[in-house]
């Protein structure tokens, strides 16, 4: 009895530390990005009228030399924008999802209370043309993949250089799959708190990282608020992966997130900008 409950925990280990396994043969290309800090959503303030993911956000963001996170949707037209919330609710007092809208009904939103529209993937690209990393977060809401297409045909033509990531581990399947060159990482915060949809099974499975084996991730990006976690220690310590962390908007969580992690993506509120 005693050596078959054996060989059950040595099985039950062994599956858990193959969920949990992480990409480990790219961390030479991952060092190049340990130490950047990346402004969220560009280096936007309200209080001066830069509304985050504009252009203006991300002409601030590369004037003081800082790595760019942005947020893409696909639109109706499969056009691919740059924009964050679920729905422009917040940002452009209209209750639809982007996904629902083309891009020239997109254009037509202003962002916040000022002239700025929703950039386009493209523009955004072309305005940093390679100056500062970027990191593209894929917003998926379901198990389509449309946007993983039209996103790659898109950074085929860009030449700087970026990284991927998103809480739908699909994505990074995708790109493992087809463009298995793009370094990629796994989103994850204590997701088990919302209510939100995907279903509980998803949300509690990407809080614990246990679909790593099936997207593979180069690196995690972990909510600062939310660490550490027994297998965010696990992963660090045993598979050495590289993690960035979110999103820090004090003093005191930069100097954390500088000391323990290997990115830092942050946001200065009005009195620090």
């Amino acid at each position: 009895m005693f050596t078959v409950c054996i060989i059950i925990f040595v099985l039950f280990a062994g599956l858990y530390l193959f969920a949990l396994l992480p990409e480990s043969s790219r961390r030479e290309q991952m060092a190049a990005y340990y130490g950047t800090m990346f402004a969220h959503r560009g280096y936007h303030c309200h209080g001066k009228g830069i509304p985050e993911n504009s252009i203006p956000a991300f002409k601030a963001a590369i004037k003081k030399d800082y790595g760019i996170e942005l947020d893409i949707h696909i639109t109706k037209d499969r056009q691919l924008v740059v924009f964050h919330d679920d729905t422009l609710a917040r940002m452009c007092k209209n209750d639809k999802r982007p996904e629902e809208m083309t891009l020239q009904e997109l254009k037509g939103c202003t962002l916040l209370d000022t002239k700025e529209h929703i950039p386009t993937l493209e523009e955004v690209l072309s305005l940093i043309g390679g100056r500062v990393p970027l990191l593209i977060e894929l917003k998926m809401p379901d198990s389509s993949t449309a946007l993983c297409k039209r996103a790659y045909k898109t950074l085929k033509n860009y030449h700087g250089p970026y990284l991927i990531q998103s809480f739908n581990t699909l994505g990074l399947r995708w790109f493992y799959e087809n463009a298995p060159h793009i370094l990629r990482g796994q989103l994850a915060s204590n997701l088990t708190k919302s209510d939100k949809k995907p279903h509980f099974l998803f949300r509690f499975l990407a809080k614990h990282l246990l679909l790593n084996f099936w997207g593979h991730p180069d690196f995690i990006s972990y909510k600062l608020s939310d660490l550490p976690t027994p297998n965010t220690t696990l992963i660090r310590k045993i598979f050495n992966t590289p993690f960035a962390v979110w999103t820090l908007r004090d003093i005191k969580a930069l100097e954390e997130g500088i000391r323990y992690y290997d990115m830092q993506i942050f946001e200065k509120t009005d009195e620090l900008y």
